[in-house]
């Protein structure tokens, strides 16, 4: 009888601690892939989505995510309508005046990419080349500052898909983009025998989950879920889906 008593007590326990858990409003974009973008069910999914996701079991709150359009973001921690935006939010001096950032979770820098064969080894090595950029991007100005705004040898286009593609039908010898989207491009276009080049000239920057300025404690709530799923070896694991075993080492807050 005492065993069927402490059983059910713990069970309501359980149960209180569940019914007490917060939830928390999470606003992400529907359209960077491999970050966030909405299935074929208009449910978010991406990098992002699961990084969130197991960062609220470790923290123990809950969420609902909502697909939240890019322009506009920001405001919607200010008016309340979103607790939370991870929507592939590069940390910056700028914003760091709107809102307040968690620990950093992804680096996020540029990255050259070429065929497995290439010699390129360099961002001073694409001045023989026909290079590719995302019109108006952070690579289309690395780039311009090597070549030159007005290089013929600079090709633009609309998208990463477009530019890998025109890659590797040899149209360009090179093309610099973000990381992360170069890198799940590559582990899902195996077949086009891809290979990215870093350089140290490349920024070094970073994604960050934001709330509203002031926010303290849901901040706090958010970098302890990063901490340990960083140590239990979760983040290794939804990175290595997302992009490949070579998971990074994240700077401490």
């Amino acid at each position: 009888m005492f065993k069927k008593f402490a059983l059910i007590s713990t069970l309501l326990a359980l149960f209180a601690s569940a019914a007490h858990a917060e939830t928390y409003v999470v606003g992400s974009g529907g359209t960077y892939r491999p970050f966030e973008f909405e299935n074929s069910q208009k449910q978010l999914e991406g990098f992002d989505i699961d990084v969130i996701k197991a960062v609220a079991k470790a923290a123990k709150f809950d969420i609902k995510l909502v697909n939240t359009p890019w322009e506009g973001i920001f405001a919607t921690l200010n008016s309340g309508d979103r607790d939370i935006i991870i929507s592939g939010i590069t940390i910056t001096d700028k914003r760091k005046l709107m809102v307040d950032f968690s620990a950093p979770y992804f680096p996020a820098e540029q990255s050259i990419v070429v065929p497995k064969d290439s010699e390129v080894d360099s961002l001073a090595a694409l001045k023989s080349e026909n290079v590719g950029v995302v019109n108006s991007s952070t690579g289309d100005i690395v780039v311009s500052d090597v070549l030159g705004k007005n290089s013929t040898a600079i090709k633009r286009f609309d998208n990463t898909p477009l530019m890998l593609q025109e890659l590797y039908e040899d149209g360009i010898g090179a093309a610099v983009g973000d990381v992360g989207v170069v890198k799940y491009y590559i582990k899902t276009h195996p077949e086009k025998q891809f290979k990215l080049v870093p350089d140290a000239k490349f920024e070094r920057q970073y994604f960050g989950i934001a709330v509203a300025k002031g926010n303290d404690a849901l901040r706090s709530k958010i970098n302890a879920g990063l901490k340990q799923i960083i140590a239990d070896g979760t983040y290794a694991k939804i990175y290595s889906t997302w992009f490949d075993t070579n998971v990074p080492t994240l700077p401490a807050e």
